[in-house]
């Protein structure tokens, strides 16, 4: 086994000698804890310990891991494309270290290969344990999280995972890119347009051009231009099990409203399920890092902080499943909801929770189009940032995500330019990003300014700006543009079936009521349209797609938790608690057990 190419900070993994001697991967970056002999003890309790022997194989490359393994004694190598001419070790891990990423907490496929390298012991606790600690105790859950979160930014930032083949021309490629990026999926992509290696391996695969994108597991799975679908079910992103198609809640969106309804509603009984057609987490779980949300004074990054709440979510019982892109809600004549999807399923629910939240509107300048998802984005994550090392960047946009955005730009890029088409920034960003904004020396902001063009065949080279106030126009060198010029609801599967504003928002509560195409269906059941409650009874708005919202994280969870108040009282007028509003007699299989005759307890 060949020794890898260290990270910076890293000492090398020298090459197996005579005594087995391998050095172990400084923790550098907080990735690779060790744990106490009080947390290894407390996971003593829920797992067994086993010997193992030299090069036995822990976990395999592109299987489900259902494992969490602890090193006792020995070490364990961590090995890429392990078995093959390309085979090289990541990282090494001795007593006290413990063996996995974030893709074992959800189930995903193994991006790697976990090898012994020396006899010795480990302890071995089943994923469902892991799960219970990780949701329970606070202490081994933190160390267990962070630490996995860690590990999956290096697998990201190494490139590793599949690989997807393709030309940056390709919208077809710009969709499998994008989602693999916002579900934090492991992957290099491979331009066929530059990339010498593309042309090698359509070759060894026998596939032509026209057959593009690709995506390539471990030179033993070829998927030829797949649907997120088929993407998703290759690494393991969760889904619905099969006939789970009835409910109470239904809850579509797993932003941070989403997620929080979920939360709220699956901790009080109620048989709930999430629908995402991206990635779990919305716009917040792109956002580098959150200081302004209570509780986390040193500030949260989206990634953690949706990780954090799927955890809770699937803690408590709420099913998620991606991606599932809505097309249809009707009313049934049960009482219940039926939602549509892309591909032809339906899920009905008592009641539904609309939480799809906003995506960033396209810049529409001339030349953009061609760049899309090569030099510009509309998303600023680690996949993107690892592009702008030695070129200066780009930032469009006055809100609180464009100032995130290039702070968190600053820490990769030379020069980073914030263009803001206003006077000021004050308007629309919180004053402690304004703050490190206007103080960072690789940051230059760039008041009345807005993008006429951008130019670049291939990759961007500049861009045309211009004064608003005077007209005049100059060059800007920039090798990336990110985009961050306001949001538009998902809400286009609704028109025509909740009451919308002039800009696509739901209307919810009083609004609601008023533009309801039927308003005798409030006095039908005794009580007005409530607070979140859109204009039909039973279906709720929340987060960034209600009209009015604040577009802030807090405030989305906090509207996500307030809607299952809602919810139950929306239950408690249709029907008495834990049933379904019809006989049991009538074959319906729906009926939730755990329904809990009370309204929210902290509400109540």
């Amino acid at each position: 086994m060949s020794g890898d190419q260290p990270l910076p900070g890293e000492a090398p993994v020298p090459e197996e000698t005579g005594e087995a001697a391998f050095w172990e991967t400084p923790d550098i970056y907080g990735a690779y804890p060790r744990l106490t002999d009080d947390q290894i003890a407390r996971l003593a309790e829920h797992g067994q310990r086993r010997s193992m022997a030299p090069n036995e194989v822990l976990i395999r490359e592109g299987e489900r891991c259902e494992t969490f393994f602890v090193v006792l004694s020995g070490s364990v190598a961590v090995v890429e494309d392990y078995g093959t001419p390309e085979e090289h070790v990541l990282r090494v891990h001795g007593p006290g270290r413990f063996i996995g990423e974030l893709g074992l907490l959800h189930g995903q496929v193994a991006f790697y290969t976990a090898v012994a390298r020396e006899p010795g012991e480990v302890l071995v606790v089943s994923l469902d344990q892991l799960r219970h600690l990780v949701a329970r105790d606070s202490g081994i859950g933190d160390v267990v999280l962070r630490a996995c979160l860690g590990r999956r930014a290096l697998l990201v930032g190494q490139g590793a995972g599949f690989r997807i083949v393709g030309s940056r021309y390709s919208p077809d490629t710009r969709r499998l890119r994008e989602f693999a990026v916002r579900n934090r999926l492991p992957h290099r992509w491979i331009d066929l347009e530059t990339d010498e290696e593309a042309e090698e391996l359509l070759r060894r695969f026998g596939v032509g051009p026209a057959e593009t994108p690709l995506v390539i597991w471990r030179d033993t799975t070829l998927l030829r231009n797949p649907s997120n679908a088929e993407l998703a079910r290759l690494i393991g992103l969760p889904s619905l099990p099969a006939g789970n198609r009835h409910g109470d809640v239904l809850i579509v969106g797993s932003g941070p409203a989403g997620l929080a309804a979920a939360v709220y509603a699956a901790s009080e009984g109620l048989s709930t399920t999430v629908v995402e057609a991206m990635a779990t987490g919305g716009q917040a779980g792109t956002s580098s890092r959150i200081e302004n949300l209570l509780g986390f004074p040193s500030g949260i990054s989206g990634a953690e902080l949706t990780e954090r709440a799927v955890l809770q979510a699937d803690k408590f019982g709420a099913g998620i499943s991606l991606p599932l892109e809505a097309t249809r809600l009707h009313a049934k004549d049960d009482d219940h909801y039926v939602v549509a999807f892309a591909d032809g399923s339906e899920i009905a629910a008592r009641a539904v929770v609309l939480a799809m939240g906003a995506r960033y509107r396209r810049l529409q300048v001339s030349g953009i189009e061609r760049l899309e998802g090569t030099s510009v984005h509309y998303s600023a994550t680690v996949y993107e940032a690892q592009q702008c090392r030695t070129d200066p960047v780009a930032v469009v946009g006055g809100g609180n995500s464009a100032g995130q955005a290039v702070l968190f730009l600053a820490g990769y890029a030379p020069k980073v330019h914030l263009l803001v088409r206003g006077a000021g920034l004050d308007a629309n960003m919180s004053r402690y990003l304004i703050d490190q904004v206007e103080r960072h020396p690789r940051v230059e902001v760039m008041l009345h300014t807005e993008v006429a063009e951008v130019i670049g065949e291939k990759v961007l080279e500049e861009l045309d700006v211009v004064d608003n106030r005077t007209g005049g126009h100059r060059r800007l060198a920039a090798r990336s543009l990110f985009v961050f010029t306001g949001a538009d609801p998902h809400t286009e599967w609704l028109a025509g079936t909740v009451a919308l504003d002039s800009r696509g928002f739901v209307l919810t509560g009083p609004e609601a009521q008023e533009a309801c195409a039927s308003p005798e269906v409030w006095q039908g059941r005794g009580r007005p349209c409530m607070t979140l409650e859109a204009s039909l009874p039973g279906v709720f708005a929340v987060g960034d797609v209600r009209s009015g919202s604040v577009k802030r994280v807090a405030s989305a969870a906090g509207e996500g938790a307030m809607a299952i108040h809602f919810v139950h009282r929306h239950l408690g007028h249709s029907a008495a608690p834990g049933t379904t509003g019809t006989p049991a007699a009538a074959g319906h299989s729906d009926v939730s057990p755990r329904i809990r005759h009370r309204e929210s307890a902290w509400l109540a």
